[in-house]
């Protein structure tokens, strides 16, 4: 009894450092949220970042953390959460704003999309979505703004990409103002990253 009390003892003190290491690396190891966002075309987060777009909570200190559950359309977050990943805390980038977030002139036709990536997650696939012709850039981006299929989807064959990524896809006949949702599905996790850029094709 005496012999198996020591060994409980022993047992303790040596889990006790344990956890006081694994505490310490978890507070001081770089930030395990920060992901990656577009920069170009500039996505919602990254214009609150830049201070281009005031009033945006907390994504202004880390656009590299829309992050949400992935397998959209089927999965994914929830209609009307879609710009936040369905992240609370980054509720500012549903809001519509009456349309007035910044959009970037853009054509039908070849267009690159960058990503600059804070953690090379290991990659299932990148896929980007067209609002259609019934959109309405004062109401909150919804799956029935966006047509069904991506215009542009690029294979992660499950391994880590480069900090810095360009895709190059055909953008569809559209005109006025509406919107690209990009999501980066994640290989290692659940999880996608998502990103909403305004464009206005004049």
């Amino acid at each position: 009894m005496h012999r198996s009390r020591q060994l409980a003892r022993a047992g303790t003190l040596v889990s006790i450092p344990a956890m006081v290491l694994a505490l310490t690396v978890w507070l001081f190891a770089p930030a395990a949220y920060a992901h990656g966002y577009t920069n170009s075309p500039t996505s919602r987060a990254k214009f609150c970042q830049q201070g281009a777009v005031t009033n945006c909570g907390d994504i202004q200190w880390e656009p590299q953390s829309v992050e949400g559950p992935g397998d959209y359309p089927a999965g994914g977050p929830a209609d009307g959460t879609l710009c936040s990943g369905g992240n609370a805390r980054f509720g500012e980038l549903d809001d519509p704003r009456d349309g007035s977030w910044p959009a970037q002139p853009v054509s039908s036709g070849a267009q690159s999309f960058s990503w600059h990536l804070t953690a090379r997650h290991v990659t299932e696939s990148w896929r980007y979505y067209i609002t259609n012709d019934g959109y309405d850039p004062t109401q909150p981006l919804t799956r029935a703004d966006l047509d069904p299929q991506p215009f542009l989807e690029v294979p992660g064959n499950f391994e880590q990409p480069p900090a810095d990524v360009t895709h190059t896809g055909t953008l569809p006949d559209r005109s006025g103002r509406h919107l690209v949702f990009a999501v980066w599905e994640i290989g290692d996790t659940p999880n996608a990253f998502y990103a909403c850029i305004d464009v206005d094709f004049g």
